[in-house]
């Protein structure tokens, strides 16, 4: 079998990724969609879905999803706001698949998060406490050792 090779983007879809990327963190609240984020960035979906996939490890989607995840965690590390209203605050619109994704992102349900993490990066500087409060996706994490006993 034949090595796959990539063939390098073009600079001006990478222009356009970068435009849909910083969209999505700006508006991560908002209602967002891949079909629109495609129209606004005058490509199909399923190019900028391959595309940004590429250029960025995962899908729009998400991408997105990280970025509210990681919005929720924030917030929910103040301990005065219910997983509720985070929910909602971060642009979720059910609270069960923003149960499920959480856990799915972050390895235990948002409200035992709140319990274990309030207050958990007071005296950090930000741009610490965002490396390492990062959700690692189950794909992404460290195997396991196993014991050879």
């Amino acid at each position: 079998m034949a090595p796959v090779t990539r063939t390098p983007q073009p600079l001006h879809d990478l222009v356009r990724l970068r435009r849909v990327r910083d969209r999505i963190d700006r508006e991560f609240a908002q209602p967002l969609d891949v079909e629109a984020l495609a129209r606004d960035a005058h490509l199909s979906a399923g190019h900028l879905s391959r595309q940004f996939k590429l250029a960025y490890g995962e899908a729009p989607y998400s991408y997105l999803m990280t970025r509210r995840i990681e919005r929720a965690m924030a917030l929910l590390r103040r301990g005065d706001v219910s997983v509720t209203d985070v929910c909602f605050e971060v642009g979720c619109s059910s609270l069960g698949s923003f149960s499920t994704r959480f856990r799915e992102l972050v390895g235990m349900p948002p409200s035992v998060y709140r319990r274990s993490y309030a207050g958990a990066t007071e005296g950090l500087l930000p741009c610490v406490a965002r490396q390492v409060t990062r959700p690692i996706r189950n794909r992404e994490a460290a195997p396991k050792a196993s014991s050879l006993e």
